[in-house]
């Protein structure tokens, strides 16, 4: 294991100035590591081209793509420790802005890769997605499991929303271990996968110990609120801050495992400091889960808009999965990870920075750029 506080280490976290970067920041510099970002400051996350105002002053801030191998390798000089989070997140959006998702996603991560080759480092943890599952596992009436649920798009037009097994049984929903077999099903999922395998590659082939952290449904302060393709808490306050209802598709019953950004954060300094999880992939979530409808109507309660209910919207997007939440257990075992942040103490901390905040709630038109490419029905 390696040092668990490290006073002379320093560590780059690529795509650091988003939410769950900056909470990593934090929690790193807390443990006596010297932290320096990469950041490309993407309009669509950050509105503006300055310093986030919730960035930490002890952080080294620089600006670079991570596809431009010169920036890398300069953010590089002195680095022993490397957090990969630098990605162009969103299901929906990866769908139709495929080139630009798989340049910052798969080529970014190449260019880091290659440049690692030349500056050793310690350790690397890259942030992968519970995207890659599809789907999540199952079990039937008999309590086999299931690992290959389907929604054909005929039961989803006909709004069929639940899957079924090979053999069109019921089936019921079991938290989702690292061993269920991937299922991409949107380019996002692939994108995440191949970032979290080319890393694994490099870290075997380079004798660096690497380990790919599979988020779930992360949530928490200073997420992008005006970003409709950002997580799905962000998006329900954007248009409660805006008086206007949370939009659901299918009939809002899905189930999501909704993590706290600080323990995603203590997860990732965890991955950086024991050899354990080397080599592997680790879920990392609540273990908990929650249909969308109850966490809208949870969160229209402490904002105090509990007269804008959820809208039900009957629709469904290409690419989206029914039930998915996550199995801890392997995090427990190799990283000694256990959640500490509850749903309801989490969402008043989100309550809490939300207070004054303006959003811009382009919800709407995201959706209206997804149904003409016939990505929503």
């Amino acid at each position: 294991m390696l040092p668990h506080s490290a006073p002379d280490t320093t560590t780059l976290i690529t795509g650091g100035a988003g939410f769950i970067g900056a909470h990593a920041a934090e929690e790193l510099l807390r443990a006596g590591h010297h932290v320096r970002i990469l950041d490309a400051m993407v309009p669509q996350v950050h509105e503006d081209a300055d310093r986030p105002e919730y960035l930490s002053d002890q952080v080294e801030l620089v600006r670079g793509d991570v596809r431009d191998p010169e920036a890398v390798r300069a953010a590089l000089v002195g680095v022993d420790r490397v957090l990969h989070l630098a990605a162009r997140v969103g299901v929906g959006q990866s769908m139709y802005e495929i080139a630009e998702y798989t340049s910052v996603n798969a080529f970014g991560t190449g260019v880091l890769l290659e440049a690692l080759t030349q500056q050793r480092v310690q350790r690397l943890v890259v942030a992968s997605s519970m995207s890659v599952y599809g789907e999540g596992l199952y079990v039937d009436a008999v309590g086999e499991p299931v690992t290959s649920a389907g929604r054909p798009r005929v039961a989803l037009q006909a709004g069929r929303w639940e899957p079924t097994g090979s053999s069109g049984g019921t089936l019921t929903p079991v938290p989702t271990p690292e061993t269920k077999p991937v299922a991409l099903s949107s380019v996002y999922a692939l994108n995440k996968f191949d970032q979290e395998r080319l890393c694994l590659l490099f870290g075997e082939a380079y004798h660096v110990p690497t380990t790919a952290l599979r988020f779930f449904n992360v949530y928490g302060r200073y997420q992008a609120l005006s970003n409709p393709y950002t997580g799905v808490l962000a998006i329900f306050a954007a248009r409660l801050l805006n008086d206007r209802p949370p939009l659901l598709f299918e009939d809002g019953e899905q189930r999501r495992d909704f993590v706290h950004v600080t323990d995603v954060a203590r997860a990732c300094r965890l991955a950086l400091s024991h050899d354990t999880s080397a080599g592997h992939v680790v879920n990392v979530g609540s273990g908990d889960s929650i249909t969308i409808n109850d966490i809208a109507l949870q969160l229209g309660r402490i904002l105090d808009k509990e007269r804008l209910a959820p809208h039900i919207t009957g629709k469904f997007r290409v690419g989206d999965i029914r039930h998915c939440f996550a199995d801890i257990r392997r995090a427990k075992d190799m990283l000694g990870f256990a959640p500490l942040v509850s749903m309801d103490k989490g969402l008043a901390d989100l309550a809490e920075w939300l207070e004054g905040r303006v959003a811009v709630d382009s919800v709407e038109a995201a959706a209206a750029a997804l149904a003409a490419r016939g990505l929503t029905v």
